[in-house]
């Protein structure tokens, strides 16, 4: 009998349908309010839920939470969900949500997260199912902070220190996978929760291989040992034959991702408005999309992501105009005899951006501008450079969230040191705008500020943008119900199925 069982196990286990993906890095803690890597980040939503989440179109929707309400502006109703389980089998309720605020503000728990919740007055319960966050402020970002993946009061709440605790090498949440196991520079396999509140993942298994070379990775998505995987513009367009392409489909999107030319504002050489205005009218942004991405990527008009609700669709795209930059150049004082010259600083590890600055000289120089690149190493070239704004203009690149703030980079108060607001930009009009946006719950009315804000930024040019690259992603064709979206693929994994 125990023969027959083992057999029964081994089948089972030999028909299990796995998901193989791969990693390039060792996740350091499985714990959503300690994830500061993304490969912990990435494993960690597979096994953790937040309250709410992003839907495929990029809107808040529930999680954990059945349902919410705003009492007042500034009074958060919560109601969660009754029939979610731990992967331990213990019910999830409000104390857990509690338990986690908690962790996420002790000082003696250090995490990425903590200004999230700087607007947070109180946290309380209501009931098992029902808590109340109360708010310093109308805060526009008051659901997207309870998309932290939320922790276990009943497995933690006697732990003394959540920073080394055991429980962050083997985690118990509530998502779609659980933890088989976890070893540092290996290979993570993912089992599928019976019990997951939407309903079991139609893929048993997730199998994370460990692979910190680019190459390897490449090399075992050729030989279909990986089922989805992400391609350069060169791979794609260089290193993959039809056998491939009948075998993957191919995903492209705008990457949540821009890079720009920042001028330093204080500058006396970037005060005048027509020197930037010269400048972004020398450049021809689609040749640099196409010699650096062949094509796989679109201009860059301004500071919010592309189809989000901050996106200004008003704003249209600078076409190259060599005779209207010399002419602004030359109101301004510059010619052939007395050329423009300015110097930009990068950092070595990103040949894309090294080769930016290169074609941007290029360009620039039919324009009459001279302008010389300077290459430093990343540590270098923020402590000596970034950080204490002893440069002229930078070439750099920023993330895109779904949820923008333009509070670090945009408002004034943010130049100061340490800030993001490297190039100094200052609009009191923006300011007011900004203020005025991180007080509304109304996402509509946050919309229509965040658009005047970009209208405003697109129009003074403290950064020239540029480009944002395509996310290319290719998946295995043997994998059915594949949804693309704004967000990506993930979105709707669990109805994901593998046909052999």
């Amino acid at each position: 009998m125990k023969l027959l069982t083992y057999y029964l196990l081994l089948i089972t286990y030999l028909s299990a349908s796995t998901l193989n993906l791969s990693m390039s890095s060792s996740p350091s803690r499985l714990n959503p309010i300690l994830a500061n890597d993304s490969a912990s980040s990435e494993i960690s939503d597979w096994l953790f839920n937040g309250l709410f989440k992003y839907d495929k179109n990029g809107n808040p929707t529930v999680d954990l939470a059945q349902s919410y309400e705003f009492k007042d502006p500034t009074t958060l109703i919560i109601k969660l969900k009754e029939n979610v389980l731990w992967h331990d089998g213990v019910k999830f309720s409000a104390k857990d949500v509690i338990f986690t605020y908690e962790k996420i503000i002790d000082p003696k728990v250090f995490n990425s997260i903590k200004s999230n919740f700087q607007q947070v007055k109180s946290v309380k319960v209501i009931d098992d199912y029902t808590i109340e966050v109360i708010y310093s402020q109308a805060y526009f970002k008051a659901i997207e902070t309870w998309m932290v993946g939320i922790l276990p009061y009943h497995l933690l709440k006697d732990e003394e220190n959540l920073m080394t605790s055991s429980f962050n090498k083997n985690p118990i949440g509530t998502g779609a996978y659980k933890l088989k196991e976890f070893k540092t520079a290996q290979d993570i396999e993912l089992i599928a929760n019976e019990n997951y509140f939407e309903g079991k993942p139609k893929i048993d298994k997730i199998l994370y291989k460990f692979l910190p070379d680019p190459n390897t990775s490449f090399l075992y998505l050729k030989q279909k040992k990986l089922d989805i995987g992400g391609l350069t513009p060169i791979q794609i367009d260089r290193q993959i034959d039809n056998d491939f392409k009948n075998k993957f489909t191919i995903i492209q999107k705008p990457s949540f991702a821009y890079s720009y030319l920042g001028f330093n504002l204080k500058n006396e050489k970037f005060k005048d408005i027509r020197i930037r205005q010269a400048l972004s009218l020398a450049i021809d942004r689609q040749e640099i999309v196409d010699i650096l991405f062949f094509g796989y990527g679109k201009i860059c008009n301004g500071p919010f992501l592309p189809d989000s609700f901050a996106y200004n669709e008003d704003v249209k795209t600078i076409k190259q105009d060599i005779t209207k930059a010399k002419a602004l150049l030359k109101k301004a004082g510059y010619d052939e005899n007395n050329p423009f010259t300015f110097e930009i600083v990068t950092n070595t590890g990103n040949d894309t951006r090294i080769n930016a600055a290169q074609i941007l000289q290029y360009q620039l120089e039919k324009a009459g501008v001279k302008m010389s690149i300077k290459v430093m190493e990343w540590q270098a070239f923020l402590n000596t450079v970034v950080h204490p704004k002893k440069f002229e203009a930078v070439l750099l690149g920023w993330s895109l969230a779904l949820m923008p703030d333009a509070f670090p980079l945009w408002h004034s108060s943010s130049s100061k040191l340490g800030g993001f607001n490297l190039v100094a930009y200052e609009n009191e009009k923006v300011d007011i705008l900004i203020e005025q946006g991180s007080t509304t719950i109304n996402r509509d009315e946050l919309g229509n500020i965040y658009k005047e804000i970009f209208k405003i930024i697109a129009d003074d040019l403290p950064y020239l943008f540029l480009y944002i690259p395509d996310a290319i992603t290719v998946v295995n064709k043997d994998i059915k119900n594949i949804e693309p979206s704004f967000v990506g693929i993930m979105h709707n994994q669990k109805d994901w199925v593998i046909e052999e």
